[in-house]
């Protein structure tokens, strides 16, 4: 293939991307990705931003991986600031699947208060994944700002982010555990379950927890000496 013949293609590919069928975008996505093309890297993150199909979407986040992340993670960076949460979202999915570390100063501690819940899902577990270890007692007292945020799976996303992070997160759930919210004080407990038993339900947790704060650690819940999940 000649070199214009090559360009010809990369054209029509990048096209592609915004087409009005579904099923072109992913092709699109999959062959940009299969022969990494660099000059891609700006309309894939762009791209990953206004998306609405999910397979589309893993598929451009997929491709950004096959690119180098010298090329990738300063696009995805940029779009962190963006006003839309779907960019912002995006491009911290990107940057899990990535793995590059450079990219934590832009999560911590803004993307972690984002006040789109979905977003602030997402920087949760991308935090766990780029998180230096001397970094994590940082990470878990910033996570634990947000306990009592959201519904259940707000909570149990920052949960699973807190438990992801080990015995070290301990201190911070002790401090919790004493908030003044009770609401706080049973997603506190429901972690602390959690990093002790990781195939407990998370609902149950919750239960439990709530009725421990609601009548002291000292009292029986649902008829046994000790809550079990």
């Amino acid at each position: 293939m000649t070199s214009a013949q090559s360009r010809t293609d990369t054209t029509r590919l990048l096209a592609a991307l915004n087409a009005g069928n579904s099923s072109a975008r992913l092709k699109a996505a999959l062959a940009i990705g299969t022969h990494a093309e660099p000059e891609a890297v700006d309309l894939l993150v762009a791209r990953s931003g206004i998306e609405p199909d999910f397979f589309v979407r893993d598929m451009l986040t997929w491709a950004l991986t096959r690119l180098p992340p010298e090329s990738t993670v300063p696009r995805l960076v940029a779009a962190l600031r963006s006003e839309r949460a779907q960019d912002r979202g995006q491009a911290l999915h990107t940057l899990s699947k990535i793995g590059d570390r450079s990219a934590w100063p832009a999560i911590m501690p803004v993307l972690l208060r984002d006040p789109d819940d979905e977003v602030a899902r997402t920087a949760w577990r991308t935090a766990t994944v780029l998180v230096a270890d001397e970094e994590k007692e940082s990470l878990a007292a910033e996570l634990a700002r947000q306990f009592g945020r959201g519904d259940r799976e707000v909570r149990l996303s920052l949960s699973r982010a807190l438990v992801a992070l080990g015995d070290m997160i301990e201190p911070v759930l002790q401090t919790a555990e004493t908030d003044s919210d009770p609401e706080v004080r049973a997603h506190a407990n429901a972690t602390r379950r959690l990093l002790h038993d990781p195939d407990a339900g998370f609902d149950l947790s919750v239960a439990v927890a709530t009725r421990i704060v609601a009548l002291g650690p000292e009292q029986p819940v649902s008829g046994e000496d000790s809550p079990t999940c």
